[in-house]
């Protein structure tokens, strides 16, 4: 039996194995699914197990799975692709006999109304119909999907959003991979689903402030319409579909679907969730303060 990650070399599931070994868990029982070898080199030189396997090959994944294996599966981030790469994932997870499939899907799960959480909703249903010992990681917001696109804030000297008064109750990456950690080496979690977030939901007034605070310049929060922010990001050079995405999301922001509480995630990491101001913070300083 291993502790399997898919998407081992992305940004979560890099963290998901550092986690797990911080946790104590033997290299030797830890198995990554990645599609490229030399990009997981490193993971390898730690004596993880590699298995090599593509989410839109359906049959590379035959036999990426063991009986008995806990797995995490990452959702993959190729959009409008998901739910056949989803699908055949949760097959070989089927036909293997795992011990528990884990799946990183979206705040709120079948509640979740906006456009980006279709998929997830529709490999939730999945997971549901194929019997998987299951335990859904529903995950609000990443703060780096903010803190990542700090240039066009300060080339701008502004955040620019069409969510108007909306909140969003956004955690550090390093807080869901802790809490997934948690998830595929305890007891108890199968069968539930977590609502993870961060303890605070804040605004994008907050978040151009805590910008302003950690560049000492100054930001401003401009509130547009769906239809100029739009505009903006297809100006930009966003294209169009991914564009119609971002604005559809900040709509759910303004109806407060990624504004939830639990307290689901810092229960599960035996500590508060990291500050969106600290995130912005060290984001600044890393890039040597013009972030």
């Amino acid at each position: 039996m291993s502790i399997v990650v898919t998407g081992a070399t992305g940004s979560l599931g890099r963290l998901v194995i550092h986690e797990l070994l911080d946790r104590g868990v033997p290299a030797a029982g830890i198995a990554a699914v990645v599609r490229d070898k030399e990009k997981a080199a490193p993971l390898a030189a730690r004596g993880i197990e590699l298995r090599i396997a593509d989410y839109n090959v359906p049959e590379t994944l035959a036999g990426v799975f063991r009986s008995g294996d806990r797995v995490l599966m990452i959702s993959g981030n190729e959009i409008g692709q998901r739910v056949p790469q989803h699908s055949a994932v949760i097959d070989a997870a089927k036909e293997a006999g795992v011990a528990q499939f884990a799946y990183t899907g979206v705040l709120g799960g079948p509640e979740a109304d906006f456009d980006l959480a279709a998929e997830h909703r529709a490999t939730e249903e999945l997971i549901l119909a194929s019997g998987l010992p299951h335990t859904f990681l529903r995950n609000g917001w990443y703060t780096e999907n903010y803190t990542g696109n700090l240039a066009p804030v300060l080339a701008h000297g502004a955040v620019l959003s069409n969510a108007n008064e909306g909140r969003v109750a956004s955690a550090a990456r390093a807080d869901y991979a802790a809490a997934a950690a948690a998830v595929v080496t305890g007891e108890g979690h199968l069968g539930r689903a977590y609502e993870l977030s961060g303890d605070v939901a804040w605004s994008f007034a907050e978040y151009a402030a805590a910008v302003a605070q950690a560049t000492g310049r100054e930001i401003a929060y401009n509130a547009v319409t769906p239809e100029a922010h739009l505009s903006v990001l297809t100006g930009a050079g966003v294209p169009a579909p991914f564009a119609e995405i971002l604005v559809d999301v900040d709509l759910a922001i303004e109806r407060g679907r990624l504004a939830g509480t639990s307290g689901d995630l810092s229960r599960l990491i035996g500590r508060p969730t990291t500050p969106m101001a600290l995130t912005v913070a060290e984001a600044v300083a890393s890039a040597g303060g013009a972030a």
